[in-house]
């Protein structure tokens, strides 16, 4: 805990940590809903965009449809296909930020290191980094929110002899457009989204792609269906239409959510939707491959691949090869498996996905408590509706622990947990309270549904799924009911079970207001009695 009494920089009424589509909500509806323009949104990256600026690799792009992948407030017509690329999505954040005034809001290449809660003045000191400079500073501010998502941190996994390595090494998250793959031998170590998405891209170009997998995936037929001139006007000019299509895109991937349960219904939609993934891969993969790319755990265990790319026709390539054999070791030009195969390599590419390292900044509530020590009650990642821990006032997560979802939009949750949060903290904000935080007993009474309903999904089986914390084996990801519940949950359900310390001088200041009030009221009574009195 660092304890300079120090402040660097001016007071902020709220910080928030991230700018992703998560910040960039949570900085909207501050000046939407709250009239709150006391605000900075901090991001360790050059520029704003979260995920999708970070993510720059061939190929990137969107795997829910963009009409339902943007923030409800700010529809986009002119998306130029159903699932667009990174391109268009960073495009669309950026003319977001501009138009609601949260672009000058937002302060990059600065990371977030540490943070305390000072009692004395219910404010939150948080210690930052300059990355450009490397100078650390601190700032104090009302409230903290962490809407550092999931996608940030590659996940950099450490392979034997690595630094003997002559070519070039890229993550997917962290792509290097200086390297150039035309006519090389390219190694690509994983079989996500992000690899089916890379591998279709650059198997043009590439002399050779070997594909290195551990677990299969279930790769779902999907079509990136191109968006006409004509229709774009259409929805540009009747933004109901758009408005119509949103709705039927939410309704209709909302109807995959009870296949994930375990039920007898869910079974039976996971074995249809199994058989339909079989069949793809069947259909359009060489045989050879069918016992890599066909799984025997359970639907949804691990997040679907929908391969509106073309990976699995892909593999068909005589360039393209796919393999589970694992490495072993790095060589100058070549990687080595555990067979004893030698694979020739120009470029490796690690599209490993992410860690869940956005938890790793130290972060003290009352009393010195730290993150750690207050999850070790719970025996896993936890917060009331994802979004508050008790003993931390005024800090709140925007997509905290099981926030996640397995079958929709992320956007849609990541706008229903601000409107939780902007109801909790509107008080704070406008002075009438000191601080808010979450009963323990309403923490503690959240986390064990959680974990039941969880226990009724297919989320908790195993299957090597990012969703399993490593140290605790429990799912700290996934949001277990349906859309419907999460609305209800943020906007409707009641704030009983948040606790306020209200602000004792804007309350004594408003009892001499009334105060005065009844003074002058009764004067004017008085006054109007004894005229009354005159007159008869």
């Amino acid at each position: 805990m660092f304890t300079s009494e120090k402040t660097n920089k001016p007071f902020v009424q709220v910080m928030v940590i991230g700018a992703g589509f998560s910040g960039l909500a949570m900085g909207c509806q501050l000046k939407k809903q709250l009239n709150c323009e006391d605000f900075l949104i901090y991001d360790q990256m050059p520029k704003p965009g979260g995920t999708w600026w970070s993510n720059q690799y061939p190929g990137c792009g969107v795997d829910i449809p963009a009409v339902f992948y943007s923030l409800s407030f700010a529809p986009n017509p002119h998306f130029s296909k159903v699932f667009p690329k990174q391109d268009e999505i960073l495009k669309y954040f950026n003319q977001v930020a501009a138009q609601h005034d949260v672009s000058r809001h937002i302060v990059c290449h600065t990371q977030w290191k540490e943070a305390c809660w000072i009692e004395e003045t219910s404010t939150w000191k948080v210690q930052l980094q300059d990355l450009s400079t490397g100078v650390c500073f601190e700032q104090e501010c009302k409230i903290l929110v962490s809407a550092v998502g999931g996608l940030s941190i590659p996940n950099m996994v450490k392979i034997k002899d690595a630094d003997v390595f002559e070519g070039d090494f890229v993550h997917t998250a962290q792509w290097n457009h200086d390297v150039c793959l035309r006519d090389k031998d390219v190694v690509v170590i994983g079989n996500g989204s992000s690899a089916s998405q890379l591998i279709p891209s650059i198997a043009d170009d590439a002399k050779t792609v070997t594909q290195f997998m551990r677990t299969p995936q279930h790769y779902m037929p999907s079509e990136n269906i191109v968006i006409g001139a004509f229709l774009r006007k259409v929805f540009q000019y009747i933004p109901s239409l758009l408005w119509l299509l949103r709705t039927a895109v939410f309704a209709y991937l909302e109807t995959s959510g009870p296949q994930f349960n375990i039920t007898a219904k869910g079974e039976s939609l996971r074995n249809k939707a199994s058989e339909t993934s079989r069949q793809y891969v069947q259909a359009n993969a060489p045989e050879k491959y069918w016992e890599l790319l066909i799984p025997a755990y359970d639907l949804g265990c691990k997040r679907r691949v929908f391969d509106n790319d073309k990976y699995i026709p892909c593999l068909h390539r005589t360039n393209v090869h796919l393999t589970a054999d694992p490495i072993v070791a790095i060589q100058p030009r070549s990687v080595l498996t555990e067979s004893g195969k030698k694979y020739p390599a120009s470029t490796i590419v690690l599209a490993t996905g992410f860690t869940t390292g956005q938890f790793d900044v130290k972060l003290f509530g009352r009393n010195g408590l730290s993150r750690e020590d207050h999850w070790k009650e719970f025996g896993s990642k936890s917060a009331f509706k994802t979004v508050a821990m008790a003993n931390f006032p005024n800090f709140f997560y925007i997509l905290g622990p099981h926030s996640g979802r397995g079958h929709t939009s992320t956007i849609f949750a990541a706008e229903s947990f601000v409107h939780l949060v902007i109801r909790a903290i509107k008080d704070v904000v406008n002075g009438h309270a000191r601080s808010v935080e979450i009963r323990p007993s309403s923490e503690m009474s959240f986390h064990e549904q959680v974990r039941k309903a969880l226990d009724k999904t297919v989320y908790t089986g195993k299957c090597g799924s990012w969703y399993i914390d490593q140290k605790t084996g429990k799912n700290w990801v996934i949001y277990p009911w349906d859309s419907f519940t999460m609305w209800y949950s943020t906007h409707v359900d009641g704030m009983e079970d948040w606790l306020y310390e209200l602000n004792p001088t804007r309350y004594q200041k408003r009892a001499h207001k009334y105060r005065y009030v009844g003074l002058i009221i009764t004067a004017l009574a008085v006054l109007a009695w004894i005229k009354y009195a005159t007159d008869y």
